[in-house]
C-alpha cells in the first residue's frame, strides 16, 4: 500500500497518539469535570489542560499563550461554523477568497440566506490572492469579518498571511484564518499576526486522530461571538445559562477525551520531531513527485509549477484519462489518491477544473522518495 492522501488526514500516525489513547480508555477514562478529586478525575482534567497548554504554546496563543483562550471541537468545520454562525448576523458583511474549501462555503451560503452580505476576493489562476487587491477592496467597501484558507485543499497554494493579515489590521477588519493544511508544517502565530481566531483539526498535520480540533480565539473576539451549542459544561452548575468564562462558553457536552489523549501526545512527538524537519522532508518528497509529475507526456497540473509558496498538494489532470477512474485504478495498484472536486468546487472554478475536478496526491512526513518513484512509473505506464 502506498498513501499519497495526507492532504485528506496524516497517515500512519506516530505510534505514541494510539499508545495514549489506548491508556487512556483502558486506564483513566473519567469524563472531565464531572466527578471528584479521584486520581481518574484530576488525570483527565490535567490531560486536557496540559493538551490546551501545547496548542497556545504551539499557536502562538493570546495573554501570553493563555490556555483558557484554546477551545476544542470535533474538526475545523464545527471550529469555522462556530466562528461564522456565532459572530455574523443580519446586516453584516464577510469577505472571503476563491479558493476555500466548502467548511467556509457551506456556512457563509447558508448565513447569506439569512441576511449577511458575502463577497469573494478572487485568486489567480495559481490559486495565489493579491494584497494589494484586497487592500484596493477594502478602502472602497467596509466588511465586519474576513475568513480564508492559508493553504488549499485542491492544489497546495499557500496564501501570503503575513501581509494579508497586516492589510486586515490596519482597516480594523478582524481575521479568522483556515490552517486546516498548513498546521505543523508552517509556523504560526496567532497574536503576532493579529489574528481574531485560529481554527485548526488535530487529525491532519498535527499527526493527531479524527474528531479533534479547536479554535485559538483572540479575547475580545470571543466575547462577542455567541456560542452555537449550549449546555453542561461541569462548571457554573447553578446556572441555567450559558458561562462567559473561556474556555466553558464554547465547550459544552462530553469532549473527544480519547481523542485529546491522542492529540495532546501528538503534540509532544510534533515538538520533539520539529516542525522544520518535518516541513523540509514533505518539501523534499514534493520536490521529486513535482519533478517526476511534470515529465509526464499530457499532464496538466494545477496550479503553482513549482514548489514556491506552497505545501506538497499537488492535483492534476492527465490527458485523455478521468480522473475518478484514474484514481480508481490506481488504487487497485495499493495507491490512495482522492479524485474528484475535494469539497472546494470554487476553488476549482478558479484554478480552471470544474467540473471535472482533478486527481489530488498529497505525500506526507511517513512517506519515501522509494513510494514516490514507484508512483511515478505507474502512472507512466498508464501514460
Amino acid at each position: 500500500m502506498y498513501y499519497l492522501n495526507n492532504a485528506a488526514t496524516t497517515w500512519p500516525k506516530p505510534s505514541c497518539v494510539a499508545d495514549a489513547m489506548r491508556d487512556f480508555l483502558t486506564r483513566g477514562g473519567a469524563n472531565s469535570s464531572r466527578g471528584t478529586s479521584s486520581e481518574r478525575d484530576m488525570g483527565t482534567m490535567n490531560l486536557i489542560l496540559d493538551c490546551r497548554m501545547k496548542l497556545a504554546e504551539f499557536f502562538g496563543g493570546y495573554d501570553d499563550r493563555n490556555p483558557l483562550l484554546v477551545t476544542f471541537t470535533a474538526n475545523i468545520t464545527e471550529a469555522l461554523n462556530i466562528v461564522l454562525r456565532g459572530f455574523l448576523r443580519p446586516g453584516m458583511s464577510v469577505l472571503t477568497s476563491s479558493m476555500e474549501h466548502n467548511a467556509v462555503m457551506r456556512p457563509l451560503r447558508a448565513l447569506e440566506a439569512r441576511g449577511v452580505r458575502v463577497e469573494v476576493l478572487a485568486a489567480d489562476r495559481e490559486g495565489s490572492l493579491h494584497p494589494e487587491e484586497l487592500e484596493k477592496l477594502l478602502s472602497q467597501k467596509n466588511f465586519d469579518l474576513m475568513v480564508m484558507s492559508h493553504a488549499s485543499n485542491v492544489c497546495g497554494t499557500v496564501q501570503p498571511v503575513k501581509e494579508i493579515a497586516g492589510i486586515c489590521k490596519a482597516h480594523g477588519l478582524p481575521l479568522v484564518l483556515d490552517t486546516a493544511q498548513t498546521a505543523g508544517l508552517i509556523e504560526l502565530d496567532a497574536s503576532a499576526l493579529g489574528l481574531a481566531a485560529l481554527c485548526f483539526t488535530g487529525h491532519k498535520g498535527l499527526m493527531g486522530p479524527q474528531g479533534t480540533g479547536g479554535i485559538v480565539w483572540e479575547p475580545e473576539f470571543a466575547s462577542r461571538v455567541e456560542p452555537l451549542i449550549t449546555g453542561g459544561t461541569g462548571s457554573y452548575s447553578h446556572l441555567e445559562t450559558q458561562p462567559e468564562d473561556m474556555p466553558d462558553k464554547f465547550e459544552s457536552g462530553t469532549p473527544n477525551l480519547p481523542g485529546l489523549a491522542g492529540l495532546n501526545a501528538a503534540m509532544t512527538w510534533l515538538k520533539e520531531t520539529g516542525i522544520e524537519n518535518i516541513s523540509r522532508k514533505e518539501n523534499e518528497l514534493g520536490e521529486h513527485l513535482l519533478e517526476g509529475l511534470t515529465s509526464l507526456a499530457g499532464m496538466k497540473l494545477t496550479g503553482k509549477q513549482d514548489m514556491k509558496d506552497r505545501v506538497s498538494v499537488f492535483a492534476f489532470n492527465i490527458e485523455g484519462f478521468d480522473n475518478g477512474i484514474l484514481a480508481d485504478e490506481l488504487s487497485l495498484k495499493g495507491f490512495e489518491t482522492r479524485p474528484g472536486l475535494h469539497c472546494a468546487p470554487i476553488a476549482h472554478k478558479t484554478l480552471g477544473t470544474f467540473p471535472q475536478g482533478a486527481l489530488r496526491v498529497s505525500p506526507g512526513y511517513f512517506n519515501t522518495i522509494e513510494e514516490i518513484d514507484a508512483f511515478i512509473r505507474e502512472l507512466g505506464i498508464r501514460n
